[in-house]
């Protein structure tokens, strides 16, 4: 594969690795703070258990809206800036959620956090400065398996930290991961966005930009079907606690559990990054999007049937996570595909809509939960199907099909640094 032509005094291993990192600031504030949720819920004498799902809640709200600016500030000012500067703001809003001393000022300083870590959507428009078509979604799937080692092991951290500290502590290591980010990126980090796309923020440039990531139907709809996907992941991380304790009454089971699920998701990552160019995104993707659907099926059947376990939950669970992982790597890079001189403004607008809606997916579902696994398995078997839908609306009613001509093709490989060299 070849280098992108750029100024690059970084290695591809260490921008994948560097990407990944990045984006785990946001995985680790979600998944380490899974364990300390009844904890949290007692310490601050919140009276339904339930609402101890508000904290991921409240940060994946700030996360979804954070996502309209970072991108565009980015097209603005250049990458680098922006994704530092937001990295500072979540250092700043970890600490604070640290110091909280109530409930609702924890979900506020949550809310915030959220926000910032939306900077993280930076990455995306970097990769795609860089990087097009398969190349894309093989850059993009290796920054995922590395992403995914994070869920694997925060619980697991989260619980730790509970053992020897106490739950402000939580928000004390995410605030040192973010910094220690902060300073590779600061160190290692080039600028990736051309001077030539710098983009001056007026209401007309927004507004052409906003038209196009809305009126190109792989864009939207590909968007649109993230979404519905990335709620399945929210109402599963918001019930996990939950089902553990509450359905099989094994608490302690969950980060391990919760683990080997996230192992199936990032194997299923690095298998896309290692067939993608051969295969190509839309026949992985689109099997991947039926093999989740008939996957939740059979959960749904299973749990109403009330024949649900621990293993067959972790099993099916697993299958769904790597489908989930096949599915939406390769719906990101066909969303971005065609978005390369406004990556930073299709970042955010797609990023929003996929994370903010997604969660309110999520929260839907999660708001469900009965004591058994039903809503959950429900939710993604609908959620699945919905996607079906749009990505039908994306491929005009057929699946599996190549999209584009070959001289689109030609058109759309070349990144903004190529496009930038040829003028």
């Amino acid at each position: 594969m070849a280098e992108p032509r750029t100024a690059h005094s970084i290695g591809f291993i260490e921008f994948v690795a560097l990407a990944a990192a990045t984006m785990s600031t946001q995985a680790i504030a979600i998944d380490a703070m899974l364990p300390a949720f009844p904890t949290i819920v007692g310490a601050l004498h919140v009276g339904d258990p339930n609402h101890g799902q508000w904290i991921v809640t409240a940060y994946m709200t700030g996360m979804g809206l954070g996502q309209l600016f970072w991108g565009m500030l980015s097209d603005r000012f250049g990458r680098k800036p922006i994704l530092l500067g937001g990295l500072t703001l979540y250092i700043i809003a970890a600490l604070l959620c640290s110091l909280s001393g109530s409930f609702a000022a924890l979900l506020a300083w949550r809310f915030v956090h959220g926000l910032a870590a939306a900077c993280v959507t930076v990455t995306r428009s970097v990769v795609r400065d860089l990087y097009s078509g398969r190349q894309m979604a093989r850059v993009m799937s290796l920054t995922f398996v590395v992403f995914l080692t994070v869920p694997i092991l925060a619980p697991s951290l989260g619980q730790l930290i509970l053992f020897i500290a106490p739950w402000r502590y939580i928000f004390v290591v995410f605030a040192a991961f973010a910094a220690l980010v902060a300073i590779w990126g600061f160190l290692r980090l080039p600028e990736t966005l051309h001077p030539e796309y710098r983009m001056t923020l007026t209401r007309t440039h927004v507004l052409n930009a906003a038209k196009r990531v809305l009126g190109t139907r792989a864009s939207i709809f590909y968007t649109l079907a993230m979404m519905v996907m990335f709620g399945t992941i929210m109402a599963y991380v918001g019930m996990v606690a939950q089902i553990f304790s509450e359905v099989f009454h094994r608490p302690k089971l969950m980060p391990s559990m919760f683990a080997l699920c996230a192992i199936f998701m990032g194997m299923a990552a690095y298998l896309n990054s290692r067939i993608v160019e051969r295969l190509g995104m839309r026949l992985i993707s689109h099997t991947a999007l039926l093999l989740f659907i008939a996957v939740t099926g059979l959960h749904v059947l299973i749990a109403a049937l009330g024949l649900e376990q621990i293993w067959t939950f972790v099993v099916l669970q697993s299958l769904t996570m790597a489908t989930f992982s096949l599915a939406v790597s390769n719906f990101g890079a066909m969303a971005m595909e065609p978005m390369g001189a406004i990556a930073g403004i299709a970042a955010s607008l797609q990023g929003f809509i996929s994370t903010f809606s997604g969660a309110l997916v999520g929260i839907l579902i999660g708001e469900q939960f009965d004591g058994t696994t039903v809503p959950l398995a429900a939710g993604c078997m609908c959620c699945g199907f919905a996607s079906l839908g749009f990505v039908l609306l994306a491929e005009k009613g057929r699946l599996f099909r190549a999209h584009h001509s070959s001289s689109e093709l030609a058109d759309l490989r070349k990144t903004p640094v190529e496009a930038a060299n040829m003028r």
